[in-house]
C-alpha cells in the first residue's frame, strides 16, 4: 500500500488521484489559516520554491478541528493562503485528520508514522507537551494528529518516511528531503 490509492479533492473541488505525484517526494501537512502555527505556510512556499524543481510537491490539506482554527470555505482558505503567504504549492479541501471522521489518506499516514512524542530538545515542543499534558492528557496516550501542521515526509515509492510534529519548522526538514531528491 503506499500513498498513491488514495483520492482527495483539491481546494477547486476537482478529484485528484495521489497516483498523479507517483515518483516525487511529498510533503503532506494539515493546515490552518488562525493558528499560530499559521505563518508555517511561508516557509512551507520556501521549502516548495527551493526543491520543486528536483521534484518536491507540497500537498496542504485545510482542517478545522483544532480550536476552530479553520472555519473559512474552501475559497476564502485559498485566497488567504495566496495572498498572505504566496502559496502555489496544491491545497485540498477542507478535511478532518483525526478521530473516528479523518480522511482515509490519514487514517493511512497516522497508522504508517505513529506519534512519537514532542520534541522536548525544543522550547516549541516543551509548550506544546505541557498544553497537552495540562489540557488534554488523554490524546498524548494515541496516535493521532495532535494539531495543526503535522507533517508527513512521503518517498518518491509513495512510502512514508517521516512525521514531524507541529512545532517543527518546516525548513527544519529540508535534510530529510535532501535524502529523497
Amino acid at each position: 500500500m503506499s500513498v498513491y490509492q488514495f483520492v482527495a479533492n483539491s481546494i477547486r473541488g476537482s478529484e485528484v488521484q495521489l497516483s498523479e505525484y507517483r515518483g516525487k517526494p511529498l510533503l503532506i501537512v494539515n493546515t490552518a489559516s488562525k493558528c499560530g502555527y499559521t505563518p508555517q505556510y511561508a516557509e512551507l512556499q520556501k521549502l516548495y520554491e527551493q526543491y520543486k524543481d528536483q521534484g518536491l510537491v507540497i500537498l496542504g490539506f485545510p482542517c478545522n478541528q483544532f480550536g476552530g482554527q479553520d472555519p473559512g470555505e474552501n475559497e476564502e482558505i485559498n485566497i488567504f493562503c495566496q495572498i498572505n503567504y504566496g502559496v502555489s504549492f496544491p491545497l485540498f479541501e477542507k478535511v478532518e485528520v483525526r478521530d473516528e471522521t479523518k480522511h482515509p489518506l490519514f487514517a493511512y499516514l497516522i497508522e504508517q508514522a505513529p506519534f512519537a512524542g514532542f520534541d522536548q530538545s525544543t522550547p516549541a515542543g516543551q509548550k506544546m507537551q505541557a498544553m497537552f499534558e495540562k489540557n488534554m492528557p488523554e490524546q498524548l496516550q494515541d496516535d493521532e494528529i495532535k494539531w495543526n501542521f503535522t507533517k508527513f515526509l512521503i518517498d518518491r515509492n509513495g512510502q512514508v518516511v517521516g512525521r514531524f510534529e507541529s512545532p517543527v519548522n518546516p525548513v527544519d526538514i529540508a535534510p530529510a528531503i535532501e535524502a529523497l531528491l
